[in-house]
C-alpha cells in the first residue's frame, strides 16, 4: 500500500495534542506502540480521550443496509466506508439535520460491494467509467529512500518540462494570432485609404 493506514497520521497528531503538545511524550507513546503493538493511556488523559470520541461497530450486513436505505430514501449512493461511518452516526443517535458525514470515496470504486445492496447501480459518471479502460502506469523502485527521492525529482522535472513546452507552444500560437490580427487591421486600413 502507499501508506501505513494502521498508524494514522491524524491519530498521531491527536495524540500530540492530547499530550499537551509534548513531543517527548508522543515519541515515547509511539515508540512503545511500534515495539508492543499497544498504546495505553490512563487517568485524566484517558478521560479526555473518551470525552473526545464515540465509537460503534458496523458489520457487512449493517453496511449494506445503510447503503440500501440511503439510496432508497435519499437517492444517494454511499460507498461501503462512508456507509460504515453513517451507520455509526445512527447507532450513536448523533445523526440529525445538522450532522455532516464526509464521504470516503465514490461508490463506483466499490461497485461489486455496492451491487450487493443496490441493483442496478446508478450510472457511473463518464469521467470515472473511463478509468476502467485506461492503462495502469507504474514504476518499480528499490526500497531505498535516496533512489525514490531521485526518481520523484526526475518525474517532477519531466512534468515541468512538458508544461514548459506546452506553455511555449501556447505563447507562440498567441503571438501568431496577434500578428495575424495586426496584419488584418493593417490590410483594412490600407484598403480603406485606397478607396478614398
Amino acid at each position: 500500500p502507499s501508506m501505513d493506514i494502521c498508524v494514522s497520521s491524524n491519530f498521531e497528531r491527536y495524540l500530540f495534542h492530547l499530550s499537551g503538545d509534548d513531543s517527548s511524550t508522543l515519541a515515547s507513546w509511539m515508540g512503545g506502540f511500534e515495539s508492543t503493538g499497544k498504546l495505553t493511556i490512563t487517568g485524566d488523559l484517558l478521560s479526555k480521550a473518551q470525552a473526545d470520541f464515540k465509537s460503534a461497530k458496523c458489520d457487512t450486513t449493517q453496511t449494506l443496509e445503510t447503503i440500501k436505505n440511503y439510496h432508497t430514501k435519499d437517492d444517494y449512493m454511499l460507498c461501503p466506508h462512508s456507509a460504515t461511518g453513517v451507520s455509526a452516526l445512527h447507532q450513536l443517535n448523533t445523526a440529525d439535520s445538522a450532522t455532516v458525514a464526509l464521504a470516503t470515496a465514490h461508490f463506483a470504486k466499490f461497485g461489486d460491494a455496492c451491487s450487493k445492496a443496490v441493483t442496478p447501480l446508478p450510472e457511473i459518471p463518464k469521467e470515472l467509467s473511463r478509468l476502467w479502460s485506461m492503462e495502469t502506469r507504474k514504476s518499480h523502485c528499490p526500497n531505498d529512500v535516496k533512489v525514490v527521492q531521485k526518481f520523484m525529482e526526475r518525474k517532477i522535472e519531466e512534468r515541468m518540462e512538458k508544461h514548459k513546452q506546452r506553455d511555449e507552444k501556447k505563447k507562440m500560437i498567441t503571438n501568431l494570432l496577434l500578428v495575424s490580427a495586426a496584419v488584418g487591421v493593417v490590410a483594412m486600413i490600407v484598403s480603406a485609404s485606397k478607396r478614398r
